[in-house]
């Protein structure tokens, strides 16, 4: 791949092919996002296109450009056994929603049609649908591998191949199944790959199918939406509800994304919530599938305003106009953190993105933000007293656009005014009527204590200041790290659990780790010894200097396979491999 093109300010729609140009204007567009209007821009006509913006960016449309001059060709009447453009995407949701966006955007194309498959959906449904011969095909990977093996969905004719949010692909451990897509594909086609971030495995697997790729950077690679304000609160871990609470009734009216580690809390936090009165849903990967498509739809369509969500069941989430992102848990990462924050801030819109932080974990927020290079503001969470001036402050404005609004009274509420005016001071009847309008929030807002100053805040951090002592190891994103993968060889290295190991950090040539400090010195001492696997990575302890370039040189890392070093559960048996990624549905 020798050209890499940068991403245009925002143009109009005069450069858009018809009739998508039409479509986009009946859909109220009236710019182009900057990496719509590179890949118009570009010499992209019969090129492979690699194409990496941040989330939300319209990088969907783009490519619906790349398919045009194809789609408009094919519409002259050319048979098909099969789809002619397959798209494949990671989760349910994500198929959904693709198939609607190239639905609106090819809808004044003559002969379109779109199909979806996913696991979960009734298969013989799916073999109705691929009988028709659709245009084309939005699937994840593993219901589509089965319907190639069985014949039903033929790829003969297809001649764009998409894979769309690639580095969610690749983290939920599709490698193989797409691998065996691409086989059954013609080998005289074009392949695009559509991705907020490009991490080292997705650049291996992309070099695979892909021929003298065009890379055109719709932003920096891995950078956060710069529409977004990112705004972290420290409190206690007792006020972390309280916290939340406050948030939600400032933004009140607002569509809030909350995430959260783990399913149980999901769950946990849900209930909380709806108990207190707030409109809420939960989304995790328990969920069914009907169960979740109701979930999204009554999130985008208003009906909910909260939703509480693991960070894998977010993924493919795509609703308009998500104001505020709130992280109850730290993200692992800063890639995770540019996903999750990006579901809010999208086609030119302002968003916040905000961390409800302990005092332990400031340091490490710190650090992943500094990673990020973006500039977040410390600030008190709101307080019960802010909530209610402010809230107080919004009816008054409320109440003033009323009485200066052009639309007059009803005789029946003149009427009625006059009596009550009849006889009393008209000062004590507006305080009647205000008192009884003062707004009623849905439940009390709650009282923040003030947090504890960090013994990390204010001073370099030092090891073990959160009850453990950091080390590091020569093996970073750059050679295919992963929190998952640090945490396997780490637990099998050093003969811990992984409730013992904490705070991975991964950079581009290295990652960091905290080691508990009931176990530090058995850790050490077990980890000074080369790796019979990997014997080319060194574990060593941070010096307390500070939190970069501590310890002695580790030197680069040297080999690695296609999958970087091979680890496996603690105790693991010697040589035996694992699958590294979460558990998937077909």
């Amino acid at each position: 791949m020798n050209e890499v093109e940068q991403a245009l300010s925002p143009s109009t729609l005069a450069e858009v092919p018809e009739p998508l140009a039409t479509a986009m204007r009946r859909r109220g567009f009236e710019t182009l996002t900057s990496v719509q209007s590179a890949v118009l821009a570009s010499e992209s006509e019969g090129r492979d296109l690699r194409v990496s913006s941040q989330t939300g960016s319209g990088k969907t449309v783009a490519i619906g450009f790349a398919l045009a001059s194809h789609l408009d060709a094919e519409a002259a009447g050319r048979k098909r056994r099969g789809p002619s453009v397959l798209v494949l995407v990671p989760t349910r949701e994500l198929a959904m929603q693709v198939r609607s966006e190239l639905s609106w955007l090819f809808e004044g194309m003559r002969g379109f049609t779109s199909e979806v498959v996913m696991g979960g959906a009734s298969i013989q449904n799916e073999r109705r649908a691929l009988s028709r011969r659709p245009t084309a095909v939005v699937a994840t990977p593993g219901r589509a591998l089965d319907h190639i093996r069985k014949g039903i969905l033929v790829c003969d004719d297809v001649a764009h191949v998409i894979l769309d949010e690639a580095d969610h692909m690749f983290d939920m451990g599709f490698r193989d199944e797409l691998e065996a897509i691409v086989e059954q594909l013609p080998a005289e086609r074009r392949s695009h790959l559509v991705s907020a971030t490009l991490p080292n495995g997705v650049r291996r697997l992309a070099d695979k199918f892909q021929k003298d790729p065009l890379h055109i950077e719709g932003t920096q690679l891995g950078a956060a939406n710069q529409d977004i304000e990112h705004i972290a609160h420290q409190v206690e871990q007792r006020d972390y509800y309280g916290a939340l609470v406050n948030l939600l009734l400032l933004n009140e009216g607002q569509r809030c994304l909350v995430f959260v580690e783990r399913r149980v809390d999901v769950a946990a936090l849900t209930t909380k919530l709806a108990g207190d009165g707030f409109p809420v849903q939960s989304l995790s990967g328990e969920l069914p599938q009907a169960q979740r498509t109701r979930t999204i739809e009554a999130f985008r369509d208003g009906s909910i305003k909260t939703l509480v969500a693991t960070d894998v069941a977010a993924r493919g989430i795509d609703v308009p106009n998500i104001e505020l992102v709130i992280h109850m848990d730290p993200p692992s990462d800063t890639d995770t953190y540019t996903h999750r924050s990006g579901r809010t801030g999208r086609a030119g819109r302002q968003g916040k993105s905000v961390l409800i932080v302990a005092p332990r974990g400031r340091a490490r927020v710190q650090r992943l933000l500094r990673y990020a290079r973006l500039d977040i503001n410390w600030a008190p969470a709101p307080s019960a007293s802010r909530v209610r001036k402010h809230l107080r402050k919004r009816f008054h404005r409320e109440l003033g656009a009323r009485i200066t609004s052009e639309e007059a009274p009803t005789q029946k509420q003149i009427d009625y005014a006059k009596q009550l005016l009849d006889g009393r001071e008209p000062a004590e009847i507006v305080a009647a009527l205000l008192d009884l309008a003062e707004p009623r929030p849905v439940c009390e807002p709650a009282q923040i204590s003030e947090p504890r100053e960090s013994r990390e805040q204010g001073r370099p951090e030092r090891p073990g200041s959160s009850g453990g002592v950091r080390f590091k190891i020569n093996w970073g994103g750059k050679t295919g790290a992963a929190t998952n993968r640090i945490l396997g060889h780490v637990c099998r290295r050093g003969q811990i659990r992984g409730h013992l190991v904490r705070d991975i950090e991964i950079r581009a040539e290295e990652s960091s780790f905290e080691i508990d400090a009931s176990m530090v010195a058995r850790f050490e001492q077990r980890v000074k010894a080369p790796d019979s696997r990997d014997p080319e990575l060194r574990i060593v302890r941070m010096a307390p200097a500070g939190p970069r370039g501590e310890g002695p040189p580790l030197g680069p890392r040297g080999h690695r396979g296609p999958d970087g070093p091979r680890s496996g559960k603690p105790f693991g048996k010697p040589g035996k491999k694992k699958k590294f990624g979460p558990k998937r549905k077909k």
